[in-house]
């Protein structure tokens, strides 16, 4: 049954109610009188969070600082992703007919579930961007054995579920099973894919990866909470094993789409894009593609600061991963209209801070949001690879180019990569002291007061998976080592600039520093 409960007026299918199974909660209780909706309360729950108010102060791609105000970091991110997500989830019910009516048997689309888990989405992310979320996880690993590392979207579904907490429940937010099912963007845990049958990567679904000693990349749940996410997906028996809710799905594909977008007006109004590099690529493959397909790969990756190479292999990738949709010609067809679209009408004239350059932005960014937004196609039956809301053919290589733009422009910079390697540092220097300050008999004791608690809670999750499966774990090893993991990935990007320097002995500012703990 579709599951909507806050109806807009006239909207196809208004008068359905939530389903029982899609309602409930980990701990059953009563709502206040007066609340309209059980989502509205999760989402409340969501944004009252303190977790949710820090994404204020952790990086989204460009570190905030020296930067200013300019650019976006995690919170206002999020914020224009729910924004996003709820017009696509307002669009689709208004479309009603056969779309609608697929969606409807799929589980529903509610606007204020897809708000909910738009605006939770980041929660999980650790200070220092997507640097940090690539860090803690080899750290997790190789430092302090945790085989399932650390993922950002793991994280979040941590935190909803178990490391937040509200007046209900000592454990998570308890919200209804619909949010919980709808921020599972990668909905397995990694070890589900540490096999050797998985498959090439074009079978696999999308952030699966091909390392099968390390399992998936990309995925929702640790060991810890893996049995709560089964539980949430099984509310959905027309949802395949390794795919999203419709309510996800429409979430994940605002995501792209905010991601591919904004994040660019950061880069135009920090000048970091540059008009003549960028031009000079994409001009160079659409003028020599002939010779350039021609070369054998050894030769194009040999080559890669030569203009169009980059391109062509970011082609070849995309074509390779993504048989199922890829298309050469519509691949060509997206490269112009970004020229178009970004290069000529934005990057063409520098950014000065005056009235006509926010109003270049303000057009670029209406143009691309509206015309990704108009795009949206509804599956009954995706490939493995896609959600049951997507993209179209045309907008999804749209959004492929936009972020070869932000992946070859941006992230591959010298002057980036020089800073993330020194928060690399940060992060390690977070891990190494936390995690002998708790296994100190002598000192221990005076560690923090939120980083005991959370030993103590996460060694006693340990211990009833192990009385469920046992394994042989060592659960006070393991909960001290998820405790240092969550521990560092709650800081915002100042606190754990502040924490490495106050555990590395070097902070000037003890009282104010250590405060924050």
């Amino acid at each position: 049954m579709m599951h909507n409960s806050d109806s807009l007026p006239g909207a196809p299918g208004s008068d359905a109610a939530p389903s029982g199974a899609m309602l409930e909660r980990t701990t059953p209780e009563q709502l206040p009188d007066g609340v309209d909706s059980a989502f509205r309360v999760d989402l409340e729950r969501i944004r009252f969070s303190p977790y949710f108010s820090r994404l204020s102060a952790v990086t989204q791609v460009i570190p905030q600082a020296g930067s200013g105000t300019v650019v976006h970091n995690r919170l206002t991110h999020s914020l224009k992703v729910t924004a996003v997500a709820r017009s696509i989830a307002v669009s689709l019910r208004n479309r009603g007919g056969k779309d609608w009516d697929t969606i409807t048997k799929l589980g529903g689309c509610d606007h204020i579930v897809v708000q909910a888990a738009a605006s939770a989405h980041d929660l999980g992310h650790p200070p220092f961007g997507h640097l940090g979320e690539q860090v803690l996880d080899r750290l997790a690993r190789d430092r302090l054995g945790l085989a399932d590392g650390f993922e950002g979207n793991a994280q979040t579904f941590r935190i909803l579920t178990e490391i937040d907490n509200c007046h209900a429940s000592e454990r998570g937010l308890n919200l209804t099973a619909a949010v919980r099912a709808a921020v599972l963007k990668y909905p397995w845990a990694r070890e589900d894919w540490r096999r050797d049958d998985a498959g090439p990567a074009d079978q696999l679904p999308r952030g699966v990866g091909i390392d099968r000693d390390l399992g998936a990349a990309k995925f929702s749940a640790y060991t810890l909470d893996a049995a709560e996410l089964v539980d949430v997906k099984s509310r959905y028996s027309r949802i395949g094993k390794h795919q999203q809710t419709v309510e996800c799905s429409v979430m994940d594909v605002a995501d792209d789409i905010a991601y591919s977008v904004h994040d660019l007006d950061d880069f135009y109004r920090a000048g970091v894009l540059q008009y003549a590099t960028i031009a000079a690529e994409l001009e160079r493959w659409l003028a020599d593609r002939a010779n350039l397909a021609a070369l054998d790969d050894a030769t194009l990756e040999s080559s890669l600061r030569t203009p169009g190479h980059s391109l062509e292999r970011a082609w070849r990738r995309t074509a390779q991963k993504d048989g199922w949709i890829a298309d050469e010609g519509e691949f060509r067809d997206a490269v112009r209209r970004v020229q178009e679209g970004l290069v000529e009408s934005l990057l063409s004239i520098p950014f000065d801070g005056g009235i006509d350059a926010e109003r270049r932005v303000a057009a670029f960014t209406h143009y691309w949001i509206d015309r990704l937004k108009a795009s949206i196609a509804v599956d009954a039956n995706p490939d493995v690879r896609s959600g049951h809301v997507r993209l179209s053919r045309d907008a999804w290589h749209d959004v492929v180019v936009l972020k070869f733009v932000h992946t070859r422009f941006v992230l591959d910079r010298a002057d980036l990569t020089i800073y993330q390697r020194g928060q690399a540092r940060v992060l390690a220097s977070l891990v190494e002291g936390f995690h002998a300050w708790l296994a100190d008999p002598n000192d221990s004791p005076r560690a923090p007061r939120r980083l005991l608690d959370s030993v103590e809670a996460t060694i006693e999750s340990y211990a009833e998976l192990e009385h469920a499966e046992p394994r042989g774990a060592d659960v006070v090893r393991l909960g001290r080592a998820r405790a240092v993991i969550d521990y560092i990935a709650s800081f915002t990007d100042a606190q754990a600039m502040s924490a490495a320097a106050l555990i590395g002995g070097t902070s000037d500012r003890l009282w104010d520093d250590g405060r924050s703990l």
